[in-house]
């Protein structure tokens, strides 16, 4: 097959690049790692493994020997490097075989490859290692492609695999990855001398090469005639899913919905710990979740075992009154509660009826996946990343099921199977390894004015302690600059003219969107204007008023809507100053509007406070190095109201406070964050950041 008919997969191999690392294999098993992730439907993020073998001196005998290098425990082929990866001594690996005691013991092989380590600076060996191990190629793939798992777990899947590929592929009935496997892996290819690879009933596929490129190509080959198999026969004896049976909403229409209705789902799913959202509507998510056969379908579950550890057993499915999400969330929230009750007395019994002696404790029983004909797909996890994650399994799951109806039917792995999978001790050790959640994770935080100064620094913090964070400010240009900063996954940014409620609904609809909701809003954006009375016009209160007291009361009225529909609680922390609390000359406009924002706190921490809203203010001053304020005008009010340079205005400003301290944005960020995370029995409170100012103290 020529490398410019694929149709199915990409063909991403760069001849330059490649040559470029000529000579070090393990270097091009890399590289072929990457390009094989980079084709979501080859693999997705942390599924599949691939490895090479080498010849390398060993440090005690100085004699060569063969060592294998594969990817590590939940590592990513898309993303793989040096670090990521376990060199282990092939002729200890096969040494295992004498002391193998059976499939009941096969989890116990997993620590004796720390015994096997070539590399002792390797990463922890995956489970995979003995299905690559006892396979004698040089380089081998592992992967789990839409088009293969849908021949894969089709009803007579091993017919189908000898009618496409006739003697040249091998094919291993469902097991669950382990030892055993890799032996069944290494007898097949005994029983089948000559065949380029084996599909694994339900799971995947096995390629090999003896080069780094030939391994590739085999890959995309096996791949690609497995793909057009399916596509020439998507169709032709009946519809796709059954065909067409509801209408999507027009795409403006559509998001605008899920936008309402993300906060009411993500409060549901969040009943036991909070999640943060993801939401899709790919043309292949529509496709299905509009189909007649989504009812027959959806429960069925996922077959290949990286798709269920991360989109749970099954998705919920919601039918969803548009109406009624749009103008009576509530009800809407009331009218899906008991289907989110329904779930997870479904899961509890999957639980009760599959556990063993030895399982670990019931996990979250909410859903992952929740489909919405006509909407979409909304996924929840404890990060954006898994969340995105399993939306992109659950799509690779959605290909299968197509796949495999259009061949014959689809077949999902038997509920025990998937239970062992997913209770696995191996796999519940994994979980317990991954590091410690951060203060902040799974909350999401919008802060406005975040293009610079105060806003940038509080959103630096907040992410910093594992928040989403959604900045908003009026200049997309500067929004543009300081959402490079960030990974998609961790901050998005809408502009916001927080004088306009049109506009911050919509800012507060692009964090539906991008992270299912919100919990900590900040209202930092704002300017300054120091005059007299005499000189302060009109247009200069006006505006004063409408970004300061104006800004803060719509935001809060549009945030408190999405806090109560999740039902979560929330906090609303409000940058105000030491002027809204201490009269100086030159300040009439700017004092007064400070002083509004401080008592509007404390009116709605009195309201909000029994639904769990903590309503706080943070009162900087002095904030002049890195503050957008002090550029211009303000700067140089203050310095003539005080006598002294605009120059000398950092050092006047420390001497003048009790600790004499430089005051920082980063300083204000601190104070967000003990607000948001550490004082979470705290309402109604001020909390000055002045480096102790005797005239703006509290009390």
């Amino acid at each position: 097959m020529k490398v410019d008919t694929f149709k199915h997969v990409d063909f991403l191999w760069d001849e330059k690049k490649a040559a470029s690392l000529s000579g070090d294999e393990v270097a091009l098993f890399l590289y072929r790692s990457n390009v094989l992730g980079a084709d979501l439907r080859i693999t997705n993020y942390g599924g599949g493994n691939t490895s090479c073998k080498t010849v390398e001196k060993d440090p005690l005998t100085g004699e060569e020997v063969d060592v294998m290098w594969i990817k590590g425990s939940g590592g990513d082929i898309g993303t793989l490097s040096r670090d990521g990866i376990a060199g282990l001594y092939v002729d200890r690996m096969n040494d295992l075989k004498r002391i193998y005691r059976g499939l009941e013991h096969e989890d116990e092989m997993v620590a004796l490859y720390y015994r096997c380590l070539f590399d002792l600076d390797s990463r922890a060996p995956s489970i995979d290692t003995a299905l690559h191990g006892f396979l004698p190629f040089k380089h081998i793939d592992h992967l789990h492609p839409d088009g293969l798992i849908g021949i894969a777990a089709a009803r007579d899947s091993e017919r189908i695999t000898k009618e496409i590929w006739g003697d040249k592929m091998g094919w291993i009935p469902w097991q669950r990855p382990g030892f055993d496997l890799g032996l069944q892996l290494e007898q097949c290819l005994n029983d089948n001398p000559g065949i380029r690879g084996i599909v694994l009933g339900g799971h995947g596929l096995f390629t090999w090469g003896d080069t780094s490129y030939e391994c590739y190509i085999n890959s995309l080959e096996v791949i690609e005639t497995a793909s057009q198999y399916i596509a020439d026969r998507e169709g032709k004896d009946r519809p796709v899913f059954g065909g067409q049976k509801i209408e999507s909403l027009p795409s403006e229409e559509r998001k605008q919905v899920a936008s309402e209705l993300a906060p009411i789902l993500r409060g549901l799913a969040s009943c036991e710990q909070r999640m943060i959202g993801h939401f899709t509507d790919n043309e292949k998510v529509l496709q299905f979740t509009n189909s007649n056969d989504l009812e027959r379908l959806a429960p069925l579950g996922t077959s290949c075992p990286d798709h269920f550890l991360r989109t749970k057993i099954k998705p919920l499915v919601v039918e969803v009154d548009r109406e009624k999400v749009m103008n009576n969330p509530a009800q809407a929230k009331e009218d899906f509660a008991p289907l989110f009750e329904q779930y997870r007395k479904d899961y509890q019994a999957y639980y009760e009826e599959c556990k063993r002696p030895t399982s670990p404790a019931m996990r979250d029983p909410n859903p992952v996946v929740i489909l919405c004909p006509g909407i979409g797909m909304f996924t929840f996890a404890k990060n954006k990343q898994t969340a995105r994650v399993a939306a992109e399994f659950y799509i690779n799951a959605i290909n299968v099921m197509r796949g495999a109806e259009a061949i014959t039917a689809y077949t999902a792995l038997p509920r025990q199977e998937a239970f062992d999978i997913e209770y696995w001790l191996l796999e519940e050790a994994k979980l317990q390894r991954m590091p410690k959640e951060k203060p902040l994770s799974r909350k999401v935080a919008v802060i406005t004015g975040a293009a610079g100064g105060i806003g940038k620094a509080i959103a630096d913090k907040l992410a910093e302690e594992g928040a989403n964070v959604v900045l908003t400010d009026i200049s997309e240009d500067r929004l543009n600059e300081a959402i490079k900063d960030y990974s998609s996954d961790t901050a998005a940014y809408a502009v916001c003219d927080v004088t306009k409620s049109t506009s911050i609904a919509d800012a507060f609809s692009q964090a539906c969107l991008q992270f299912g909701g919100i919990d900590i809003i900040v209202h930092s954006a704002g300017l300054a204007i120091s005059k007299s009375l005499t000189d302060t016009s009109e247009a200069d209160w006006d505006l004063l008023q409408n970004v300061l007291v104006k800004g803060q009361f719509l935001l809060s009225k549009s945030g408190v809507e999405i806090l109560r529909k999740q039902g979560l609680g929330g906090d609303i922390i409000n940058i105000a100053s030491k002027n809204g609390l201490v009269a100086g000359p030159n300040n009439v406009g700017y004092g007064a509007a400070k002083a509004a924002q401080q008592h509007i706190t404390r009116l709605l921490a009195a309201e909000l406070g029994p639904e769990k809203i903590r309503v706080n203010t943070v009162n900087p001053d002095g904030v002049i190095v890195g503050s957008k304020i002090w550029e211009g005008a303000w700067a140089e009010g203050r310095a003539k109201a005080n006598g002294i340079t605009v120059e000398e205005l950092p050092a006047f400003y420390a001497k003048r406070n009790l600790m004499n301290e430089i005051i920082y944005p980063e300083d204000i960020a601190n104070a967000v964050f003990a607000l948001s995370a550490i004082l979470d029995k705290s309402t109604g409170n001020m909390l000055n950041v002045d480096g102790g100012m005797a005239n703006s103290f509290v009390r």
